[in-house]
């Protein structure tokens, strides 16, 4: 009889603990889905990036316009034309100008022949001054005839200086005109590519009023060399140095990133947002090549390395919670809080002095429901560094 009180008893508790086993089963919480980063070794850069937007500037840029106005008679290239230092772009209607020049060499030409006439009278009657001075000494010549002869020569010399004079006068009243007639016309300052016109033939061009900036006759761009200019916090502009390494990333090229180098610091600070005010800098590329197939006026972002470490343990920034914790997936299952000191850390990595090994699986979606430590969870995807 008591065999069999025993024997229900365990089969009311076999009941109660399989009721109770169900209930912690169905209550238990479910697995959150949690993305990892491996704990890795590898570099890690203190940098500061630009705030806003860069560009992608060309080292020789002009955006020229004739000094004065006038009528549009020649254009004699077209956007997308290489051009050499010296190329006549634009030219406007100078038909009086020309005739300027005309008249005005005409009269250096006649200037200088009429200098030479006179110079070679002098020379003539100073030799023969001097040939009769001779004779006077000997006695075979008159003092007056002397005398006469002598001041014929020093009158003439005097109008070989004064015709040489006028020459020179004349000389200059050319390169007047040939200087008026330069105006007219625009020639390339270096070599390049001409990116802009703006006017065709008949057209009317006008200087710019002062302080009213308009659009430039033509825009001529040397794409030979390029760099990127962006703008700095300012409170991370006392740290720059020139020379400092760079790296340069552009969206037109999101595969791959470009070392660059500091090339310029401004000596000023842009305060055009009052909140945020900015220092531009100015970053080479070290290797020209890499400008083969770029374009002045892509945009660009700049990161400047402050310090590097390298063959240190990092993980991804974004891993790295506040007060320096992260969340560990444990072979368990369970995400398992712990303390790290780091060292250097950007934006997309942070250095790891103490707190995790290589290896270690660190979340990275800490921000989804759930995430916390002491939480069942699953892997949905691991992270690499190329992702």
């Amino acid at each position: 009889m008591a065999f069999r009180h025993f024997r229900r008893f365990f089969y009311f508790l076999i009941i109660i603990l399989l009721i109770g086993a169900a209930v912690f089963w169905l209550r238990r919480p479910e697995p959150v889905a949690v993305v990892v980063h491996e704990a890795v070794v590898g570099v890690v850069r203190d940098t500061t990036a630009n705030t806003r937007a860069g560009t992608i500037e060309a080292c020789n840029r002009a955006r020229i316009s004739p000094s004065i106005g006038g009528q549009i008679a020649s254009l004699p290239v077209s956007v997308g034309d290489a051009v050499e230092a010296g190329q006549l772009l634009m030219e406007l209607w100078n038909e009086d100008r020309l005739a300027e020049v005309t008249l005005a060499a005409s009269e250096a030409s006649a200037a200088k022949a009429r200098a030479r006439e006179a110079c070679v009278r002098a020379e003539v009657a100073e030799r023969e001054a001097k040939r009769l001075a001779t004779l006077r000494a000997r006695g075979l010549a008159t003092e007056e005839a002397a005398d006469r002869a002598d001041g014929e020569a020093r009158a003439l010399a005097a109008g070989c200086t004064a015709a040489r004079a006028s020459a020179d006068v004349s000389q200059s009243r050319l390169d007047v005109a040939r200087a008026l007639l330069s105006r007219t016309r625009l020639t390339a300052p270096f070599d390049g590519i001409v990116a802009e016109i703006n006017g065709e033939v008949g057209e009317f061009v006008t200087p710019s009023p002062i302080g009213v900036p308009t659009p430039p006759a033509v825009d001529l761009v040397d794409i030979t060399c390029l760099y990127a200019s962006a703008p700095i916090d300012e409170v991370d502009a006392p740290a720059l140095r020139v020379g400092m390494p760079a790296v340069i990333s552009l969206d037109a090229f999101s595969e791959r990133d470009f070392a660059g180098e500091v090339r310029r610091i401004a000596p000023y600070v842009l305060d055009v947002e009052k909140q945020a005010r900015t220092v531009d800098v100015e970053v080479d590329f070290v290797d020209s090549a890499d400008t083969t197939r770029m374009l002045p006026g892509y945009t660009a972002d700049i990161e400047i390395i402050l310090e590097e470490r390298t063959d240190t343990l990092r993980i991804p920034t974004e891993a790295v919670l506040e007060g320096n914790r992260v969340l560990v997936f444990s072979a368990d299952g369970i995400l398992q809080e712990r303390d790290i000191r780091t060292g250097l850390s950007n934006w997309k990595v942070t250095e790891v002095l103490e707190g995790l090994s290589a290896g270690d699986l660190v979340v990275v979606s800490v921000d989804r429901d759930g995430v916390h430590s002491g939480a069942p969870a699953v892997i949905e995807s691991i992270r690499s560094d190329d992702d």
